[in-house]
């Protein structure tokens, strides 16, 4: 019997980007050449300054490349439009920001319903409710953020980023602003979430025990990939 290839979720082809500053080119990554499979599980590392967040930004279609190609899902966004990349991460991207990144005027039911809402989920509600059900925030549905912990904050922002089931996750020292306890709750949910909806995870941290929980592990150092 044949097994089924798991297929290439996101490549890349001699990726770069540089800006032009008054002292010249800056080349913030050169020669970026990656493959990254379906429900692998990827650590980026590196100083800061290494060129971490800005590969996450391109491979996310927030940002274009100065040279070179990114295939998402087997479509060529470095080609695309804002509003095609835009698109394509509705359709298959959640993001996981250290800052948790959530509306304020909103509470957590909202912010973790809107997502859904955007897509014209009519059951937004019933999905948002039982996913905050899911990270233990049954309780704290009609908080807003400013009346949530940071843990709580960034488990709210974990429902958001997995409600609509992305294939691909985007983390961004999602620990970062949080204890070392609370922290440790937060990756095991986010462990945990990823391998029951077999979600793509790539997660950029400067902590070395999270990155040893990933598959796989890329290290920057001046902008190209050293391990």
């Amino acid at each position: 019997m044949q097994t089924q290839s798991i297929k290439n979720i996101i490549v890349t082809e001699n990726l770069g980007k540089s800006v032009t500053t008054s002292d010249g080119i800056l080349y913030i990554l050169s020669s970026i050449d990656l493959i990254i499979k379906s429900g692998e599980s990827i650590a980026i590392i590196g100083e800061s300054g290494s060129g971490k967040s800005t590969l996450i930004s391109l491979l996310a279609g927030l940002d274009t490349p100065s040279s070179g190609a990114i295939i998402v899902n087997e479509k060529q966004i470095s080609a695309m439009s804002e509003d095609g990349r835009a698109t394509l991460r509705n359709e298959l991207i959640g993001f996981v920001f250290q800052s948790f990144q959530l509306l304020q005027g909103l509470t957590a039911l909202e912010n973790v319903m809107l997502p859904l809402e955007l897509c014209g989920n009519k059951n937004a509600k019933q999905l948002a409710t039982a996913l905050l059900n899911r990270v233990g925030l049954a309780h704290r549905l009609t908080h807003t953020p400013q009346k949530l912990s940071g843990g709580e904050q960034q488990r709210v922002a974990l429902a958001r980023a997995f409600v609509t089931k992305p294939a691909i996750l985007f983390a961004d020292e999602p620990t970062g602003n949080l204890d070392s306890k609370t922290g440790a709750h937060i990756i095991d949910l986010l462990f945990e979430l990823n391998h029951e909806n077999k979600t793509t995870l790539i997660l950029v941290t400067h902590d070395p025990s999270l990155a040893a929980r990933c598959q796989r592990i890329i290290k920057l150092d001046s902008g190209r990939i050293v391990t």
